[in-house]
């Protein structure tokens, strides 16, 4: 498996163990209890950090330090030729490649072993829906994922929309949504929701999440007179100048009563934030899937949302959802007020349904089936 160390995303290389984003971190907790499948896990970094890692009895993790010139301007071939050197002596059946993102897609379709891509963003599609300029990384990531898709022997993708823009490039394609983390799952500590109503917002703040504009719904609510907050939990760089302009006036809504930026947080403190709210709002303008939607709805969060990307494929049809035109400003402010002087009801139902799609076990389970039909495997 070949995924991205966090502790390289965020510059973090003191730290002591390997740290994965949530979708590989869930789909490692379900592979972790499948001890047929022997898993090891491989990430490029730039500087030292402690390896090998053992996350579970069958999976270790091993990070291999490749020089900055071997990264994205230089089509990730410090990388490729790195991870081809390490996968040669772990001899695996199967090369798998979690994202392509950074550089764990190339990789993999370089290695010269059978592999396949998962999708976890749709990188060539945020380039076009965000207008990226030629020569900038989501540019660049967009031809690298368009490589990679020819090259690589399948793609797992994870959503109906994700699998419409990726079929069109590849050999082959799964349907395979994300897994949430086992703690989504466990029983709330928190006896009710806070009062007044707390509404949550959970993402990296970026023009695609349009957190200054669910502010901005926010701010005309409580001109309405609604007794209620928007918190917001996400990574907000103020070197970009959509985070510095969202910053800017999260302080007047704090100010003011009706909104407040919480900064990141632990998964424990997010299943804490999750608890103490009443509702989700998600609203980008491009989604390949919507791992916070089925995170929020495992917690028996009201939902309200933007019928776009995978989003649907998670969300509709179950209790206590709304979706909205991706541009429904007016309709989502509307649903919102409503639903506030109705007195704010979370469903009761929803978490059932989403652990039987989602559970890290279910997912794990349908990802080696793949990797059997893949490599010719009768069971």
């Amino acid at each position: 498996m070949l995924v991205a160390d966090e502790r390289e995303v965020l510059k973090r290389y003191s730290e002591p163990d390997v740290v994965f984003c949530p979708a590989p971190t869930a789909l490692f907790q379900g592979l972790a209890q499948i001890p047929e499948c022997e898993v090891y896990t491989v990430s490029c970094v730039q500087k030292p950090v402690r390896t090998p890692v053992q996350v579970a009895e069958n999976i270790c993790s091993h990070s291999i330090v490749v020089p900055k010139w071997g990264w994205l301007r230089g089509g990730y071939l410090g990388c490729i030729r790195a991870a081809r050197q390490k996968l040669r002596s772990l001899r695996p059946d199967l090369v798998h490649a979690q994202g392509t993102e950074r550089d764990c897609g190339m990789s993999a379709v370089f290695s010269g072993l059978p592999n396949i891509v998962t999708i976890h963003g749709n990188m060539a599609e945020l380039a076009r829906v965000l207008h990226a300029r030629v020569g900038s990384f989501g540019w660049l990531t967009a031809r690298l994922e368009n490589l990679a898709l020819k090259r690589t022997g399948g793609v797992l993708c994870n959503s109906a929309y994700t699998e419409g823009l990726v079929r069109p490039r590849a050999r082959r394609t799964w349907r395979v949504a994300n897994a949430l983390r086992a703690q989504f799952f466990a029983p709330s500590a928190c006896s009710k929701p806070l009062s007044p109503c707390v509404v949550l917002n959970v993402g990296v703040v970026t023009p695609n999440k349009r957190q200054v504009e669910i502010l901005e719904v926010a701010r005309a609510l409580h001109e309405q007179g609604l007794r209620f907050e928007v918190h917001f939990i996400g990574i907000a760089d103020p070197k970009s100048n959509y985070a510095a302009a969202f910053l800017k006036r999260i302080r007047e809504a704090e100010q003011r009563g009706y909104g407040r930026y919480l900064g990141t947080k632990s998964t424990a403190e997010l299943i804490h934030c999750f608890d103490q709210a009443s509702a989700l709002v998600h609203f980008p303008i491009a989604e390949s899937f919507g791992l916070v939607v089925a995170e929020a709805l495992a917690r028996q969060l009201k939902f309200f949302g933007a019928r776009v990307g995978g989003i649907p494929d998670i969300a509709e049809g179950l209790p206590g959802t709304e979706l909205f035109g991706e541009q429904d400003w007016p309709g989502l402010g509307t649903a919102i007020a409503h639903w506030i002087r109705a007195g704010y009801p979370r469903p009761a139902q929803s978490a059932h349904q989403i652990g039987a799609r989602f559970h890290p076990n279910v997912i794990a389970q349908r990802h080696v089936e793949i990797y059997h039909e893949l490599l010719g495997v009768v069971e």
